[in-house]
């Protein structure tokens, strides 16, 4: 199976619930390079939809200014575990993950966002959809 080749910018989210039932599209911002998801969300005081990190298997909120919902991600981008993290907090690492969503506290519930739900990650005009 060929790796798919992650790059900085922006895309859109779709959630697939355990049933099949298709969600909103959320607006995605990716990083990808080293820069990119070391800064992640700091120095920010919200976000419009998500943060995808990528790969990333854990996340921290120190100098974070607001509470962020994590979920992880396994490889084939199904959720692994979601959490909501305080600023100031240093997230346990998740053994199967490769990727991490982060958006404003609150968000992942509204989306169905759960462990066990799948994703898509539409990155410009390619689609990241592993079965």
């Amino acid at each position: 199976m060929a790796m798919a080749q992650w790059r900085n910018g922006k895309g859109t989210l779709t959630v697939t619930d355990a049933q099949g039932g298709q969600e909103e599209a959320i607006p995605l911002r990716i990083a990808a390079s080293y820069r990119a998801r070391s800064r992640g969300l700091l120095g920010q005081d919200g976000i419009d939809g998500a943060l995808m990190i990528t790969p990333c298997g854990s996340v921290h909120s120190f100098r974070m200014r607001f509470t962020i919902d994590v979920a992880y991600l396994d490889r084939k981008f199904r959720v692994v575990a979601v959490h909501t993290m305080k600023p100031g907090r240093l997230g346990l690492p998740r053994l199967r993950a490769r990727h991490v969503i982060e958006a404003e506290a609150g968000a992942m519930e509204k989306w169905g966002i759960r462990p066990g739900a799948r994703v898509t990650v539409v990155q410009g005009e390619d689609e990241i959809d592993r079965k």
